[in-house]
């Protein structure tokens, strides 16, 4: 595996910065979950079932409050989009430690409603700075930042909570909060294109953003969520039953050491695949980890767990980009952080539930078990609906008065690529004068990288975030 690619990425104007400020911003983020589920667990005296409710009750806001966050960031620019962030979540972080078990509900519903937009503005300034044919390489190295991140952040707070107290573990969440916003409003990385000033869309008929293809994407977004919510709630539950409640952190880390191995692969290799295969695969990595018996035999497990992730959330990413024009890419982040949060509160709860009836082991199997099946049956309803498509295409060419060739006929019967698709079904020639066919979910764009993608001339561009 080369990391040239790599390279000449970080060589972009503006990349190296926004990777290094994206790292620090989603610090707190990535150490909530763990301290909510301890604080639940413990001070508390809930279950995990009821942990997994105050994660699921958080990610119902971040899915109320992210479209409404990214039409600020599209309409009203950045800075002025993070203003009531930064107000609300310095109120709700400084009270939660305070709260009993249903009102911690209630204020983890207004902190998701209000959680800084830092993943969503991250992924939507890369594609505004990295050029098309490097976008697969720059959501890659994004997606192993975002586990570097989730390395240290669970290990810092874990380390809190046990050593510490939660309720300091929460404060601490609150106060780097704050501070990501007030980060991100000081960097101030570009959303739109140079010359392209945030405001009122371009002038004609307002485009639909949530297109049959996109839908599909988020699909695919819910179910990686649902699984990664299901085995953090997993981890957490076994170590407890082990008696070794202060090993989450770095088994988690372990788990991020996988998913950044697997992320720099992808990222470094031409072959893109669909978002829904990756999680599939997602789902399938998940699955051994039920049966581990020592923390050893974790510790293997959940380094093969995490090889899929990175690569699942950056196929996601690219797609996304693409598959909306650049005046309603804040809107779009933010539908993704809905489709995140509504997979994250399935997943939490479920699998929580599914713990505390049948133990520890069953949590990896009912995450994992879930995000195959639910990949799988994407998979399936999306090939079912291309065919259905391709028939009707076949038939309305048939049924032409001339009964020859034309214009409107269709490519000759045969299997539809998946979006992404590389090889002889992907560049298989059009006959002359035949209209090439186009896949059920035209909303996703194809993301093939073509040979030597990676050695175009280094040139600026814009922005990605989550």
């Amino acid at each position: 595996m080369s990391l040239a690619p790599y390279g000449r990425l970080l060589r972009l104007p503006g990349v190296l910065p926004l990777v290094l400020v994206s790292f620090v911003a989603r610090i707190p983020h990535a150490m909530t979950g763990v301290v909510l589920t301890l604080h639940v667990v413990g001070p508390l005296g809930q279950g995990y079932g009821r942990a997994g409710l105050v994660a699921a009750a958080m990610t119902v806001g971040v899915a109320i409050g992210s479209p409404w966050r990214g039409r600020r960031v599209d309409r009203l620019g950045l800075r002025r989009a993070l203003v009531p962030s930064v107000v609300v979540e310095s109120a709700v972080w400084l009270v939660a430690p305070r709260l009993g078990y249903e009102a911690l509900l209630v204020a983890a519903v207004v902190a998701g409603a209000f959680l800084v937009p830092v993943f969503s503005v991250v992924r939507q300034s890369l594609s505004v700075l990295v050029p098309p044919e490097q976008q697969r390489t720059a959501y890659a190295l994004d997606s192993v930042g975002t586990e570097l991140t989730f390395m240290l952040a669970p290990t810092v707070g874990v380390l809190v909570a046990t050593q510490v107290s939660t309720s300091v573990a929460l404060t601490v969440i609150g106060v780097s909060t704050v501070g990501a916003g007030l980060l991100l409003m000081w960097f101030d990385p570009p959303t739109r294109s140079a010359g392209t000033a945030p405001g009122a869309p371009p002038a004609g008929p307002r485009q639909r953003v949530l297109t049959p293809g996109l839908l599909v994407v988020l699909a695919a977004a819910s179910t990686a969520a649902l699984v990664l919510n299901g085995t953090d709630v997993g981890i957490v539950a076994a170590l407890r039953g082990w008696g070794h409640e202060s090993a989450v952190g770095w088994m988690i880390a372990l788990w991020c050491v996988g998913s950044v191995v697997g992320g720099l692969v992808y990222g470094a290799g031409r072959r893109e695949l669909h978002p829904l295969v990756l999680v599939a695969a997602l789902g399938v990595a998940t699955v051994p980890a039920a049966f581990a018996q020592t923390q050893a035999q974790l510790a293997v497990a959940v380094v093969v767990a995490g090889l899929p992730c990175a690569a699942a959330l950056s196929s996601i990413n690219a797609s996304l980009v693409r598959a909306v024009p650049e005046h309603r890419r804040g809107e779009v982040m933010g539908w993704s952080g809905t489709a995140n949060t509504v997979g994250a509160a399935m997943g939490a709860p479920v699998v929580g539930a599914v713990i505390d009836g049948f133990g520890p082991w069953s949590g990896f199997a009912a995450a994992g078990g879930a995000g195959v099946l639910l990949a799988l049956g994407g998979l399936a309803v999306l090939t079912a609906a291309r065919r259905r498509a391709a028939v009707g295409r076949a038939g309305a060419a048939g049924s032409a008065p001339d009964g020859g060739a034309g214009q409107g006929d269709a490519l000759p019967a045969g299997p539809a690529p998946l979006p992404g698709a590389t090889g002889p079904a992907a560049s298989a020639p059009v006959p002359a004068g035949a209209a090439r066919a186009v896949p059920a979910a035209a909303g996703v764009v194809p993301t093939p990288v073509p040979v030597g993608a990676d050695d175009v001339a280094v040139r600026p561009q814009e922005d990605v975030a989550r």
